[in-house]
Parts: C-alpha cells; structure tokens; sequence
C-alpha cells in the first residue's frame, strides 16, 4: 500500500490576499496547491486533504445576518455554516483534483466526506472564544461593528485589524473516521475534517448534537493523522520553513528539530500564538501520539519538503 499523508492547507491554499476573495479566485488557488499535492502522490503517497475556512464561515455568517436585517429571514447558525463551508470548499478541492488528475493522465479519484468532530460540551473553549472567523475589520469600522453586534466577540488579529472571534473547542474523535478508512483502502484521495470538522457534542442519550463553534484545522487534522496512523502529517502554510525570530535581522530559518528543540524553542516564545504556535502544537501531538514525521512548509515545496529538500520536519 501507498505511504498515506494528511496534508492541512492553510488559509493563503484559499484565500491570497483582500483583493481575490471571490469564489473564481478561491478556485484558482486551490488549483495552484493542489497540483503540488499531486505532484506527492506522484511519488507513491496518498494524501487525505484538509482545509481551513474561517474567513469563508464569516462571509457566510455576514450575509445571514444581513439576509435577516433586511428581509428577516432565518438566521443559519454557526455549526450549518461550518458544514456549508466543508461541502463548498470540498467541491472545489476535489473538482481541481481530478481534473488534475486526468491531465496527467492518472486514473486516481478524489472525494470529499463532510466529517463531524466531537468535542466536549464543558470544554472551556465555550467560555473564552479565542477562533477568528470572517473579515478584518480596521480602527475606523470597529465601533460601528460593535454598536451592530454587541454580542459579538472581537479582537486585534496579528496587527491586521479586528477580527470575531468564537468557540474553538479541543477535537476528541473523528465521528467518520471508518468510513475515511473505507475510502482510502479503496484507493481515494479523501478530503475530509474541512474547517477542523463540525463540531458536535453528545446529549444525555448518546445522541450527536451540533454545537455553534469552529475547531482548529490544525489539531483536528492532527488527530486525523494520528487515528490514521499517517506516516506523514503536513501543515501547508504561508512560509516554506519554520523560523526563529522571524521578522527580524536575526531571522532563521529551521530545517529539522526534535520535540525537545521545539519546548525549548516555545519557552523562548519564538512562535506567534495566533499564526504559528497552534501548527507547532498540532505537529508535536501528533510526534508524541507515535507518528513519525511532521512538516511544516508551503504548498509550492511539498514534494521537497517530504524528499527532506525543503520545509521544517519535526521528528521524536
């Protein structure tokens, strides 16, 4: 059997920038990242897809609202705008796939599962909303968005402006985990978890309960990789390598390190809690959960990121 990667595509596989934020420019960079995930399966390596979606929850959050305001119709709750966004996002995924696929003249096939995640219904998550969703919003909005929302909460993102923020609970299990296992054993590239999964809860009599969150990308394709037992768990992001004191003249960039180098590294408070830290964390539980090798690294370096060429690997 093929070596099995689950690849997590950030936020810029997506969106670029505020200028291509519509949905033909969301296509045409999923086409541009998915062509280096085939380029690894390509080399014999299977790959499960997952994806972020926070700023697309936010849009469709904002024109439930507006759809409300204007000709009073119901609301769509957070949890229905997470399972919207893993079937729209899904469908652009695995569409750029195949025809990828049949361009190279491969006989692979892509699908998409939308997948749910359980989480705990007492995680403090619940409590102190820290997951941004949606659009940046600059000095000269903010007062206006609050006087709107006031049950809203919001924050400054990484100096960009003030984002919402909501309920980022822990995943605890993969509800489709057989059936992802069923797909891959098939031969399927599977994208499945989008946007870290529908977050669900259990009520007194076991059954599943959405609950009106957004879960990390990141742990919950971690602990994808980790219930797969994945020999390779990628997170695609914005910068090729992993780098201490990034920004400064004192910039580097690093290529491989252990879980002892990154607690070390994290004591020094060298990773970004909004950007970089929670990909770190999701990388070093899925080393400590006995998988055997993460990386981190953009889309354009997959193939030499797993030859060892490129990227930031994280060993035991």
């Amino acid at each position: 059997m093929d070596k099995l990667a689950v690849i997590a595509i950030g936020g810029n596989s997506l969106i670029k920038d505020n200028e291509h934020q519509f949905i033909e420019d969301q296509y045409m960079a999923v086409c541009e990242t998915v062509r280096h995930v085939v380029d690894l399966i390509e080399l014999g390596i299977n790959v499960v897809i997952t994806h972020g979606n926070g700023p697309q929850v936010g849009f469709i959050m904002r024109r439930s609202e507006i759809a409300e305001e204007v000709e009073h119709m119901h609301p769509v709750p957070l949890v229905s705008c997470d399972a919207d966004t893993q079937g729209a996002i899904g469908y652009q995924i695995q569409q750029a796939m195949q025809n990828e696929f049949n361009k190279r003249g491969l006989g692979n096939k892509a699908v998409t599962l939308v997948t749910q995640v359980e989480v705990e219904p007492d995680d403090p998550a619940f409590l102190m909303p820290s997951k941004p969703i949606g659009t940046f919003y600059t000095e000269a909005q903010i007062e206006r968005i609050i006087s709107q929302h006031p049950d809203w909460h919001m924050v400054k993102d990484a100096g960009r402006g003030y984002r919402r923020v909501v309920p980022s609970p822990m995943p605890k299990k993969i509800i489709e985990r057989e059936a992802i296992e069923t797909l891959i054993h098939a031969g399927f590239s599977v994208v499945a978890v989008g946007g870290g999964g529908i977050p669900v809860t259990r009520d007194a009599e076991g059954k599943l309960v959405g609950v009106n969150a957004v879960i990390d990308k990141d742990y919950a394709s971690s602990l994808l990789a980790t219930q797969l037992g994945a020999d390779y768990f990628i997170i695609s992001t914005a910068v090729d390598q992993v780098y201490i004191d990034y920004n400064k003249p004192t910039q580097k960039a690093l290529s491989v390190l252990t879980l002892d180098e990154v607690e070390a590294l994290k004591l020094d408070n060298q990773f970004a809690p909004g950007s970089m830290l929670p990909k770190i964390n999701a990388v070093t539980d899925f080393i400590k959960a006995g998988g055997k090798k993460a990386i981190i690294t953009s889309p354009a370096c997959l193939s030499d990121a797993v030859k060892g060429l490129a990227g930031t690997t994280i060993i035991a």
